[in-house]
Order: C-alpha cells, then structure tokens, then sequence
C-alpha cells in the first residue's frame, strides 16, 4: 500500500551526497538531485495537495554522522514523512584512508536503528533507500580514491550485508523500502553504467530521475 501525503505534510530527505546535492546552493534547499525531482513532479501532479520538502543531506555521512545532528536536523523538524539514503559511506572506500576502518554491519545497523525508533514512535511515515553501488565502467576516480574491479568486489563484499540490514528495518518498522541497488542494476544491465552515475557512486541527472519516479511510485 502506497504512502499517502496528506496537504499540508512536510517531509524531510536526508542522508549523503546523493541527498545533499549543493542543497544549500540551491534557491529552494533542496539541492539538484533527486528530492528537487520529487518535489517538481508531485507538484506537477497534486497541484492542490501543496507539502513542504525539506533536504538536511549532508556530504560525506555515515550513520554515525546523522546521528550526532539528527535532534536539530531532523526530530525538531517534526515531518510527516522521513526519507533515508545512507550506507556508501559506511562502506569500505573510507578505509583506504589511513584514518579510516571498516563499519561493522552490526554496528551501521544498531545505528540505523536508534534514528528510525524515534520517528516510528512519533508515527513518521519512512521511505527507506537502499546504499547502492553501479558496476564500474573502468578504473574510476572518486576523491583521492582510484576505483577498478578489484576495489569494487571488496566493496560489494561489505555494502551487500548493509543493504539487506536496511531492508530488515525496512521490514521491522513497516516502512516502505525502495530498492535502489537492484533498480540501478537492471538500468545499467540495459544501458550500461556511465548513463546513470560516472563513478558508481553518485547519480548523473538521469539517475536522480531515476531515484525520484522509483520514490514516486511509493506515494499517493
């Protein structure tokens, strides 16, 4: 059963990245990516069910980051609906930084847990988005790191048990799941990776697309 936005709710996208987009360049908050598609299509759709949008991503989160400002970011906002994409941060890419470590799965899981729980009991409607991961097109270079097959195995090796931890919350706190790792391995099944992100990581503009219409078919 699809989530219905009531007039007037507000909902709240937050995450990496992917979510943030440039948001606090942008005239609206909300970025380039995904949510500002979200919004523009929904109004486009509902023009009498006006919601408030609200984008708190930041760049380079993990779980652990959201966590520190999820009170003033997020709680003290009370929306109607939370959107999360978090996990590619969690993953292994941030090891090859001699500051960095691999995130147990438990431990992004426990995390992830202690953010939904309050929203769950303040009776949030939650879209949850699976981290994903492309298959890289070559050797690709995202920030200081050079990504080749031999990067991306030991990647997929540690995102894929955090994908499955998502959907189980998914499953734990009823909320709606959308499965954006295999969404965004059929596309590029069929059109191959460079069409929908450059680095297997972030979004191209048709993969924001992409995310918005998936998102979209999770609401009414």
């Amino acid at each position: 059963m699809a989530l219905t936005l009531r007039p007037g709710s507000t909902v709240m996208f937050t995450g990496d990245s992917v979510t943030d987009c440039r948001r606090l360049e942008s005239e609206q908050g909300l970025g380039s990516g995904y949510p500002l598609h979200i919004a523009a299509e929904w109004g486009l759709r509902h023009p009498d069910r006006a919601v408030t949008w609200l984008n708190s991503g930041v760049a380079g989160d993990k779980v652990s980051d959201l966590a520190a400002r999820w009170q003033t970011d997020v709680l003290d906002a009370r929306p109607d609906v939370v959107s999360v994409l978090v996990g590619v941060n969690d993953v292994g890419w941030h090891t090859y930084d001699p500051a960095g470590r691999v995130i147990p799965v438990d431990e992004y899981a426990e995390g992830y847990d202690r953010l939904l729980a309050p929203l769950a009991k303040a009776g949030a409607g939650l879209i949850l988005i699976e981290p994903f991961l492309l298959p890289l097109p070559g050797p690709v270079e995202v920030g200081d790191t050079v990504l080749d097959a031999e990067v991306e195995r030991e990647w997929r090796a540690d995102l894929d048990p955090k994908i499955q931890a998502v959907r189980e919350l998914a499953r734990t706190y009823g909320a709606h799941l959308l499965a954006a790792d295999g969404l965004f391995a059929g596309l590029s099944a069929t059109t191959g990776t460079s069409h929908w992100s450059e680095d297997g990581v972030h979004p191209t503009p048709a993969g924001h697309a992409a995310l918005a219409a998936a998102w979209l078919r999770l609401v009414a």
